[in-house]
């Protein structure tokens, strides 16, 4: 028997269990109370695992313990080994029930407010016996879960990434201008320009009027840098929110326009704003198979994506 073979054997899941769980929470005591053993039988399980191996897993350092590379590198591979074994259980339960199953998504806010929502809701509507987990964030935090294998995929906008991701582009995204309807920017009678906006209280994100954004390039279209934003965030409940109040303008995209829930108080302003560069992409982990349901929730997002594309327009004013 090869060494490799006699490691295999005396590992146990159990045993790799506890030290991803020692890894996640940096402290063999607060894992210990996690999985309702005591300390030392954690430190028996981690002292077993550094005998069989031959290296050390785990440091000690002020506040707790680091996994050291060894212990990182058996984590990740320990990741991967139970993310094989629940997907292996869910595509069982899938072919006896192919519209049952858990699919976990990562998503931005923009997502989830327009094509990531009407995909989910056409999915439960086929199929509902499914279940959903998502988890909203900037790109970086989606990527960080999409590594550790906490989603199943990402659908979001990414600009960078790396060789353990692969990408497919979905839609690049229109922004709208939008202000209330009794806002003065909406009851101008002469028709409106972007430099017409400029001194507007302007609510956006930094990607929006950074280099490349679409605030960035429309201004830099007209010979104009971005004007002073009022209000910089990525919120979208915050931008609607504000523009209920009349004082502020926006751009929101197309996307959660047309496909999220409506808005009364809302008009969309004639002014024209480039898509963005970058597109909106579905994000998966190269080399780790998608359960069942990723592949039909994936199929279901490419037709939203091709029946918004294939009806163009603005959405009506009083949205």
């Amino acid at each position: 028997m090869q060494p490799t073979d006699r490691i295999a054997r005396r590992l146990k899941p159990r045993d790799l269990h506890v030290l991803m769980v020692v890894g996640e929470e940096g402290s063999m005591a607060k894992a210990a109370d996690r999985l309702a053993v005591s300390r030392p039988v954690v430190s028996k399980v981690v002292a077993s695992l550094e005998a069989t191996l031959g290296v050390r897993l785990l440091d000690r350092v002020a506040d707790g313990v680091s996994p050291t590379a060894y212990g990182a590198a058996l984590i990740r591979h320990g990741q991967a080994v139970f993310d094989a074994l629940r997907q292996g259980v869910e595509e069982i339960a899938f072919l006896s029930d192919p519209g049952a199953g858990l699919l976990r998504i990562g998503c931005s806010e923009i997502a989830a407010a327009g094509i990531v929502a009407a995909a989910v809701d056409e999915l439960s509507q086929r199929h509902p016996r499914a279940h959903l987990e998502l988890e909203q964030g900037n790109p970086d935090n989606s990527l960080r879960l999409l590594r550790e294998r906490r989603v199943d995929l990402v659908v979001s906008r990414i600009v960078e990434t790396g060789p353990d991701i692969a990408m497919e582009p979905l839609l690049n995204e229109q922004l709208m201008v939008v202000s209330a309807p009794d806002a003065p920017w909406a009851r101008r009678r002469r028709a409106i320009t972007l430099a017409d906006l400029a001194d507007a209280p302007w609510i956006q994100s930094r990607a929006e009027i950074a280099p490349g954004g679409p605030t960035h390039d429309a201004f830099a279209a007209l010979g104009m840098a971005v004007p002073p934003i009022r209000v910089i965030s990525n919120s979208l409940n915050l931008r609607f929110g504000l523009i209920e109040t009349g004082r502020f303008i926006t751009m929101i995209h197309d996307s959660a326009l047309r496909l999220g829930a409506p808005r009364a108080r809302l008009r969309v302003l004639p002014v024209a704003v480039p898509p963005w560069r970058f597109p909106t992409v579905v994000a998966t982990l190269k080399g780790r198979t998608l359960p069942p349901l990723a592949s039909l929730f994936l199929e279901i997002l490419r037709g939203v994506v091709r029946r918004l594309e294939t009806h163009p327009g603005r959405p009506a004013s009083g949205r």
